[in-house]
């Protein structure tokens, strides 16, 4: 647990610029649950991170920019009854949401044009949606 969290392959975030806040879960304990402090917070400074590099840091900063409070973004878990649990879970979503952040983006998409056969295909099933209306239709004579 004292070891960073592995984004990608080439950027870990060390545990030193993680911050753990623990409180009291609203979720599942039974008894216990008025007792351990088993919701985590955890805390990502992504503004003054040193670990990131600054082209993936922009990147990060604009694609997350609802979510972040001067520039630190934070995850809540409390859906288990374990504190460790709700660390480990805290950890995967923070590591899925910075992986999802830091991606590149995808390629521009190539406009296409649709085939004389869709389009044959398309007005055919017009004609024949059409047809069937026109059948069901009574007249006023």
């Amino acid at each position: 647990m004292d070891d960073g969290l592995r984004v990608t392959d080439r950027w870990i975030v060390p545990a030193a610029e993680l911050r753990e806040r623990f409180s009291r879960s609203s979720g599942p304990g039974g008894q216990g649950v008025n007792t351990a402090d088993s919701r985590v917070e955890l805390s990502f400074d992504l503004a003054a991170s040193p670990s990131l590099p600054p082209a993936l840091r922009a990147r990060a900063l604009e694609r997350l920019a609802g979510r972040l409070v001067d520039g630190v973004v934070t995850i809540a878990a409390s859906e288990h009854r374990a504190q460790l649990a709700n660390r480990e879970a805290a950890r995967e979503r923070l590591t899925a949401l910075l992986r999802e952040a830091v991606a590149p983006p995808p390629p521009p998409r190539r406009p296409t044009r649709p085939s004389r056969g869709a389009k044959e295909r398309r007005l055919a099933e017009k004609k024949r949606q059409s047809q069937r209306k026109r059948e069901r239709r009574v007249d006023g004579d």
